[in-house]
């Protein structure tokens, strides 16, 4: 093949290359398992409200029985400080400390692909899972919801009411903010897995790193950094169930994940480009 066919096949080659990824992220017997146990987790909340009800209080939970949308928001505050960043750690820790230890790097790299677009279609990979995740969560959630608890108007935590309508796009504002605030951690978990040969290691780095950011936002001595921290604005999605929400914080808050995705992203491409990949 001649160098001029070589260059114009690389565009077809990347596509090809991300198809390729995106079936071994989503065939993965694991990730599977993963994705159906997150998807089950709203219907798990939902039944256990139906069953026993919530509390009296003016906690999310105790909406849920007024309107049905209150689930997607429930499942969301309760899976964001834990299961969702423990699943998004193990897809980007394997995802380039899994191919360095089956010995697959080497042949990745006689594809006429660059390193930038390898690490490119590995974090595609990873953030199509996570938009996967989240998307089966926000489903599972309106349905058992809507199941359950019927279809009604949302009241607000303001105490302001909204149709239908508007209630199912704010639980979608919701969820798009769940994928983009998780960019971040995507970023981290490419990085540290770029670090080693061994998966569970890489997934095990990338998921104490939310979990230090959690400690350290609790923290009252370090305030000064917590604004930083990849956690910090994480609950920030709970702005959406008020008459008018806080759009500055959540711009700071993707502020936030975009400086992690600049900063981790950059280290993790210096990684690549830096490491021995074939030998």
């Amino acid at each position: 093949m001649s160098q001029g066919e070589i260059v114009t096949g690389r565009p077809m080659a990347g596509w090809r290359a991300l198809g390729s990824e995106l079936r071994l992220v989503f065939t993965r017997r694991r990730n599977v398992l993963l994705l159906a146990g997150l998807a089950a987790l709203p219907l798990v909340i939902g039944i256990a409200v139906k069953l026993y009800g919530g509390d009296t209080g003016p906690s999310l939970p105790a909406r849920i029985a007024g309107s049905g949308m209150f689930l997607v928001a429930v499942s969301f505050a309760v899976s964001i400080p834990v299961f969702l960043p423990v699943v998004v750690a193990v897809v980007a820790g394997d995802s380039l400390a899994g191919e360095a230890q089956a010995g697959t790097v080497r042949y990745a790299m006689i594809l006429p692909v660059s390193r930038t677009k390898w690490l490119l279609i590995k974090a595609g990979g990873v953030f199509a899972f996570v938009c996967a995740q989240v998307a089966a969560m926000f489903l599972v959630s309106l349905i058992t919801g809507f199941a359950l608890f019927g279809v009604h108007d949302l009241t607000l935590l303001s105490g302001d009411t909204v149709g239908v309508g508007e209630g199912v796009a704010r639980m979608v504002g919701i969820a798009c903010y769940v994928i983009l605030s998780l960019t971040g951690l995507c970023a981290v978990g490419l990085f540290i897995s770029s670090l080693t040969e061994v998966p569970l290691a890489a997934m095990a780095g990338a998921a104490i790193v939310p979990a230090a950011s959690t400690v350290c936002d609790a923290i009252p001595q370090l305030a000064a950094i917590q604004p930083g921290l990849l956690t910090h604005h994480w609950l920030d999605l709970t702005t959406f169930l008020f008459a008018q929400p806080d759009w500055a914080l959540l711009q700071q808050g993707l502020f936030v994940q975009l400086a992690w995705v600049l900063v981790v992203g950059s280290l993790a491409w210096v990684r690549l480009h830096t490491a021995d990949v074939t030998a």
